[in-house]
């Protein structure tokens, strides 16, 4: 029986070398393969925001910029008439000037389903859609699904005929301006509101403050005027088929076939039917605007670098 040769000191230390070398080189490898694979897939992200954003940017609406066959042009106008919202002035004068442009459009259709909103962004509208009507000669018609109220139907006056379901609900000729006061709940609590102004009247509207008689009385003037501003729209707009009644313009709606025997709507029908039978070109085409995916990365980013600057001045230093 023999006894194994010890492994040699000198032979072990250049194994224990190799073996070292073997994996600093693989540990390179595979990190040089992961560097190569993330600017791979940075690149990709990019080239593709790249032509998102350019896809966005050229493109020349719903309608394009050729003509088209003929067809019913249709804009939508849904949820709340605000600044920033869907239904604002900026995207729905967009879209109309879209489809009174195309050639192919025999008629513009106005889509509402609105509980109101801005009396200036409907303003806005309602100014446009009667410029557009006397420049390009052609009619619109407003046809109304579950609401046309307040602002929504500020809008639909100027179209040509305005078209309504029997249960929709239309109307709502006044103006509002609301909110709240605490001043009671902060006495009991023993609350004292410390609100400093260069001017008597500046805060007038802090809910936190007593209201005075003058300033409510301002307030009032201020509504009065732009209900009036409203009633002389739709008084404009429907001219000779209104019938005015005391509560027509007291802020209170009405359904769809009371609003067509009070001459606030023209008659009872949806969108296939005024394409199909007032339009006479049953090919609809909706105009309306959206978010198309380079848009909504656009807002997403500016939102994420605007949160970060946040983030990032919050951090800093603050004289107090």
């Amino acid at each position: 029986m023999t006894d194994s040769k010890p492994e040699s000191p000198s032979h072990k230390t250049v194994w224990e070398r190799d073996t070292l070398e073997r994996l600093a080189f693989a540990t390179l490898a595979e990190q040089r393969a992961s560097r190569r694979w993330r600017i791979f897939f940075r690149m990709a992200w990019f080239l593709l925001a790249v032509v998102l954003v350019w896809t966005g940017m050229h493109k020349g609406g719903v309608g394009g910029n050729s003509p088209s066959q003929p067809h019913t042009a249709v804009v939508s106008i849904k949820g709340e008439i605000a600044d920033g919202a869907d239904a604002s002035a900026e995207w729905i004068v967009s879209a109309l000037r879209a489809a009174f442009e195309d050639e192919g459009s025999q008629a513009v259709v106005l889509q509402i389903n609105s509980p109101g909103g801005s009396p200036v962004q409907a303003g806005i509208i309602n100014d446009e859609i009667r410029r557009l009507k006397a420049k390009h000669k052609k009619p619109i018609y407003a046809v109304v699904e579950e609401s046309c109220a307040s602002a929504a139907y500020y809008i639909a006056v100027a179209a040509d005929e305005i078209y309504v379901d029997k249960a929709s609900i239309v109307g709502s000729i006044g103006v509002l301006m609301d909110g709240f006061g605490f001043t009671g709940l902060m006495d009991k609590l023993g609350v004292e509101r410390r609100l400093m102004t260069a001017g008597e009247n500046k805060g007038f509207l802090d809910p936190f403050s007593p209201q005075t008689k003058p300033q409510r009385a301002h307030a009032q003037t201020l509504l009065d005027q732009i209900h009036q501003q409203f009633i002389q729209v739709v008084r404009e707009g429907r001219g000779k088929r209104l019938k005015e009644t005391p509560e027509l313009f007291s802020g209170l709606f009405w359904s769809g076939q009371q609003a067509v025997e009070l001459g606030l709507a023209d008659g009872l029908g949806n969108l296939d039917y005024v394409a199909r039978e007032i339009v006479k070109a049953e090919d609809i085409i909706d105009y309306t605007r959206h978010d198309n995916v380079a848009e909504r990365l656009a807002k997403r980013f500016g939102a994420a670098i605007g949160e970060g600057a946040v983030h990032a001045l919050q951090r800093q230093p603050a004289l107090r």
